[in-house]
């Protein structure tokens, strides 16, 4: 069967965030909102369900090593997001998984290892979001080092994708022979040593997972710093942006785009998704009554960082199109305020409304999130070289 062709893609990218209860933190305390199963696995695969019906390109799980930021009343906790993601991958299709993992606190090695495990289980559509920690409680919390300021954890995270990558790399596509006549499992001149001796790491390899499907995972970076532009220039397949309206967006991603060209990369092979808080209702009235009531059980003014909607699914689907259309995005990482409310809303109203004007899928285009991001595989950079 002829492998199907990932440019077919309609231009727009959705992804959902379903880390906690939803972006508000007031929204487990909504009725409906089955607070009970907050940390049961099963209430996120019946998400992911529904957002596979879909068709999304992702969904994303939020993680970090300290509590959530606030007070007692907000969700506190969270499960491992790599765990998660290998529980939800044989219990998923199409969809792609996106964990984030810390890279002051947890070594490449271990980062290369557990992101591959995933891609092998879902057979090719795990990927790597890259987190940094710069808190004193983080740090006292492992004992290691004191906190770091943003720029030197940055830099550190950048050098560890670098090592990542080329853990990735240290197993050919064809390394594993499985030959029983002659006793070989694998070809050891395909496996390579990475060989990386930087600033903060010294990483011989090779690493002890095979290539997986995708051979390099995509890797999303949340661009909201010069240092984490940089970053993202550098590395990011997929760039998470802020923005508080459809103009500082396009300049945000032109900005993105041009850093990307800077350090010699296509900028056409980068997505730059704004994150959008996402608030729905019958009409505008009854979202921003939830909005309210959200608001009210909080206490405080809900700080968003980037642009929210609140309104209606028809008025979403047009804002997608209009950015989406002007070049102000590439598509949208979606942070629904309360998960149970949210999620469904934006599956069968938006995106219905999307597919209509041809701006979004009704499949998935093919077998892994790089081809449903329209990406391309990228060659083992060590075969590379020998050919």
């Amino acid at each position: 069967m002829p492998r199907p062709d990932p440019t077919a893609n309609p231009p727009v990218h959705l992804g959902l965030d379903l880390s906690d209860a939803g972006a508000h933190p007031a929204a487990w305390r909504t009725v409906g909102s089955e607070a009970r199963r907050l940390f049961d696995p099963e209430r996120l695969v019946e998400l992911v369900e529904t957002a596979q019906r879909g068709a999304l390109d992702f969904v994303l799980l939020d993680d970090a090593f300290a509590l959530q930021p606030s007070r007692d009343t907000t969700l506190r906790g969270r499960l491992d997001a790599v765990l998660v993601a290998a529980r939800l991958a044989p219990r998923s299709r199409g969809i792609g998984l996106v964990a984030t993992v810390d890279t002051t606190h947890t070594e490449p090695f271990h980062v290369s290892k557990a992101i591959q495990t995933v891609d092998h289980a879902s057979d090719g559509r795990a990927a790597w979001q890259v987190g940094w920690s710069t808190t004193d409680e983080v740090a006292a919390a492992f004992g290691r080092k004191p906190a770091q300021s943003e720029e030197d954890a940055v830099a550190e995270a950048d050098e560890a994708v670098e090592v990542v990558r080329r853990l990735w790399d240290s197993w050919e596509d064809d390394a594993e022979i499985r030959d029983v006549a002659t006793h070989r499992f694998v070809d050891r001149s395909k496996l390579h040593y990475v060989d990386h001796d930087g600033i903060h790491f010294a990483v011989k390899g090779p690493s002890i997972t095979p290539r997986s499907p995708q051979g390099q995972p995509p890797v999303v970076v949340r661009a909201q710093s010069p240092a984490s532009l940089a970053l993202a220039a550098r590395h990011a397949d997929v760039v998470r942006i802020r923005a508080t309206s459809q103009s500082d967006a396009a300049a945000r991603r032109a900005e993105v785009r041009a850093a990307a060209a800077e350090v010699g990369r296509d900028p056409g092979s980068l997505r730059v998704l704004v994150d959008a808080l996402v608030v729905l209702g019958p009409d505008e009235a009854s979202a921003q009554a939830r909005l309210d009531l959200l608001q009210s059980l909080e206490g405080t003014r809900w700080e968003t960082g980037s642009f929210a909607h609140v309104g209606t699914a028809r008025g979403l689907a047009q804002l997608v199109q209009d950015w989406t259309e002007t070049g102000a995005a590439d598509g949208f990482t979606l942070r629904p305020a309360s998960l149970h409310t949210d999620v469904a809303q934006i599956v069968d109203e938006v995106v219905p409304r999307l597919r209509a004007g041809g701006l979004f899928r009704s499949a998935y285009p093919g077998t892994t999130f790089r081809d449903t991001l329209n990406l391309r595989r990228p060659a083992n950079r060590f075969s590379a070289a020998i050919a």
